[in-house]
């Protein structure tokens, strides 16, 4: 394909070349002459008094006299007149006005003009049989092309005398702003500007073929990258579907199911009517990390707060994953309903919920060979299966490191903004780790207990829109929550909701508790628990340590 756009983008440049506009002339400079029928005077020569000086080039004056006819003069006092001027042979035919040229060679000095002399053999091809002189054989002498000659002695038999003279190219050469009709033009000036023109598309050409293929070199080094890991993991236990499969499983992609950063969700059926979600991948984002970075780490997990991969494709550039479908969809949309509709599933299935979700986290940072960090922990990304058990999906960010790893590299910020922790965006708050998940967690807990996102700017009260901070407040004066809370139970319910999600999202990661900590602290009874300190008293100064750019330097291992 490169080579056919190289060909393509080669046979435009060369016509560029060819089919270059004709350019026009120097104001002033337009070709004339002395009378009609009489030869055209352009550039090198210069017509005095009917053109500008600088419409020729030195020594290339002609004029013209009384009885407007074309004059040519030629060192010393050599005035003949111009027959016919052949600017593509660059010659310039000439005869004497008393039909005699022979009678003015003994004055001219052709070392001090611009011109030289042809010599007979080229001379006569150009005027067929016409003899110019007749010699005696005493007087007779070679022709040459120097400045001398003409025989002396030499007697004229015709009735007109004409001389053919050659421009000097160097004196000639000199390429105006706009060229001259390429014909016409001896310098192939107006070659030079159609070569410039076509210098230009073609360099041009050359660079977006070579972005073509540094972009089909890419992405055939990311096909390779995926190949080789889908060989080095052949004991992965997901099936590897064809992308004909994939069409055939969603029905030629017949129902959506939704669209994130990544890709379109397709609800499929495989052949044993099992229903299934395939995620088709965006080709043009990432080079294949999203893909590995799913394949690798839930080809890795067996946990019932973890979304099964069925299966994928890696067929050409087409990529995609199959899940187990979850017919309840994800937790967002039970949590952040639109106006007017009810998906409060009640407390003690909202308990369930977040309980079942720290097992699942603490099960990627703890339970597999390798320690797995997510990186975005949000509503959208907890599917809810046909009991409301959450399933955590969308591996797409997820990093792999060893468990006695106590920071990750990153390069730069990764997740969703309102559940990124704090040194994911500035290193000031301390290394990137697992404590990030742990952040991320605690914010959708808020959000779970709340029932709406954490920044509002829609609720009566400026002091409600930033809910963390107005819950800790309530919290630490022993208000209650102001929420939809029933009984006594519910009430212990949400407080202890919102203690872990408060101590989830202290802003130094030290001082945020492990997953494993918020398991035992959700499975424990409220009364066990104490309020974190305030994660908002120094908010201000806080805040002030975050970056506006998001772009990290890499944090070294």
């Amino acid at each position: 394909m490169v080579i056919i756009i190289f060909h393509f983008f080669l046979i435009y440049s060369a016509a560029a070349v060819g089919l270059a506009p004709p350019s026009t002339y120097l104001d002033g400079c337009q070709p004339m002459s002395c009378k009609r029928g009489a030869p055209s005077v352009r550039f090198p020569f210069q017509l005095k008094g009917r053109q500008h000086e600088s419409c020729g080039s030195s020594g290339f004056n002609l004029s013209c006299n009384n009885k407007n006819q074309t004059v040519l003069e030629l060192p010393k006092s050599v005035k003949l007149l111009v027959k016919r001027i052949d600017y593509v042979k660059q010659m310039i035919q000439v005869y004497a006005e008393d039909g005699c040229v022979q009678n003015q060679l003994p004055n001219l000095t052709m070392s001090l003009s611009p011109f030289n002399l042809l010599s007979d053999s080229y001379y006569y091809s150009e005027l067929g049989n016409f003899t110019l002189f007749e010699c005696s054989d005493e007087d007779q002498s070679d022709y040459s092309n120097d400045n001398s000659f003409f025989p002396r002695k030499c007697c004229f038999n015709q009735k007109q005398s004409m001389l053919l003279i050659k421009f000097k190219n160097g004196d000639v050469c000199r390429c105006k702003n706009e060229a001259d009709d390429f014909r016409m033009d001896p310098c192939g000036c107006y070659l030079n500007a159609g070569i410039s023109i076509g210098s230009f598309f073609l360099a041009l050409s050359l660079s977006v073929v070579l972005y073509m293929h540094h972009l089909h070199k890419k992405e055939k080094d990311a096909q390779r990258k995926i190949e080789q890991f889908l060989e080095d993991y052949k004991a992965l236990k997901p099936s590897r579907y064809s992308y004909a499969d994939i069409k055939r499983i969603t029905f030629d992609f017949k129902e959506k199911l939704g669209q994130g950063g990544y890709g379109t969700v397709f609800k499929g059926t495989l052949s044993n009517d099992v229903s299934v979600a395939v995620k088709l991948l965006n080709n043009f984002k990432g080079n294949g990390e999203e893909f590995i970075n799913e394949v690798s780490s839930m080809g890795r997990i067996h946990h019932v707060n973890v979304t099964r991969l069925v299966g994928f494709c890696a067929d050409g550039y087409n990529r995609a994953l199959v899940y187990e479908y979850l017919p309840n969809e994800s937790l967002e949309k039970f949590i952040f309903g639109d106006k007017g509709e009810n998906h409060f599933l009640g407390w003690e299935k909202l308990h369930e919920i977040a309980l079942g979700i720290a097992k699942g986290i603490e099960y990627l940072h703890q339970g597999c060979e390798q320690r797995i960090l997510h990186f975005d922990i949000k509503p959208h990304n907890i599917l809810l299966d046909q009991h409301f058990n959450p399933k955590i999906s969308d591996f797409g960010l997820a990093k792999l490191c060893s468990k006695e790893q106590s920071a990750v590299s990153m390069t730069a910020a990764r997740g969703t903004m309102g559940y990124i922790a704090p040194e994911v965006l500035s290193r000031n708050f301390g290394n990137v780790s697992y404590k990030s998940d742990v952040y991320s967690f605690g914010m959708m807990l808020l959000e779970m207990v709340g029932g709406r996102k954490n920044i509002d700017v829609k609720v009566e009260h400026m002091s409600q829109v930033y809910f963390p901070e107005w819950v800790y407040n309530r919290l630490d004066k022993g208000e209650a929550l102001g929420m939809s809370i029933e009984n006594e139970e519910h009430d212990k319910i949400a407080k202890k909701l919102t203690i872990v999600g408060l101590w989830s999202i202290q802003w130094y990661p030290v001082d945020r508790p492990s997953m494993k900590s918020v398991v035992q602290m959700l499975e424990g009874e409220v009364e066990h628990l104490t309020v974190p300190p305030n994660p908002f008293a120094s908010k201000d100064e806080m805040r002030a340590k975050l970056p506006i750019n998001r772009e990290l330097q890499n944090i070294s291992e």
